[in-house]
């Protein structure tokens, strides 16, 4: 088997990286497993469907989902953060109405406490 053929075969299973970046092969040893078996199914079912397994897994998953729960959670925190917006509204007019009540501030003369 040439290395051209083996880099077609890689490029066409972009799954291998997987296990290049997780440190569990190397392309060695995909190139001796390659070398050694081409393009036979049985030897690489164990790298190659894996990757559908999970995707199959993570369709299980997102089809477990309620989602009906989520939408209430996503309405809580919709009115939490209504409840907030209105308390911090209500505060700005409370200071805003305080300072008005209290009339203009007067400016506090200065004591002179040595003769200058």
């Amino acid at each position: 088997m040439s290395k051209d053929s083996f880099k077609t075969f890689a490029k066409g299973h972009p799954e291998l990286v997987n296990y290049i970046k997780s440190g569990d092969m190397t392309w060695q040893k995909f190139y001796e497993i390659y070398d050694i078996y081409g393009e036979d199914n049985s030897a690489w079912s164990p790298y190659i469907n894996n990757n559908k397994t999970n995707l199959n897994n993570l369709s299980n998953i997102l089809g477990n989902i309620n989602t009906d729960s989520i939408q209430k959670h996503i309405n809580t925190a919709q009115k939490a953060i209504g409840v907030v917006q209105e308390l911090a509204s209500k505060t700005k007019t409370t200071e805003g109405l305080s300072k008005i009540a209290s009339g203009p501030i007067n400016p506090r003369p200065i004591n002179k406490f040595f003769e200058d």
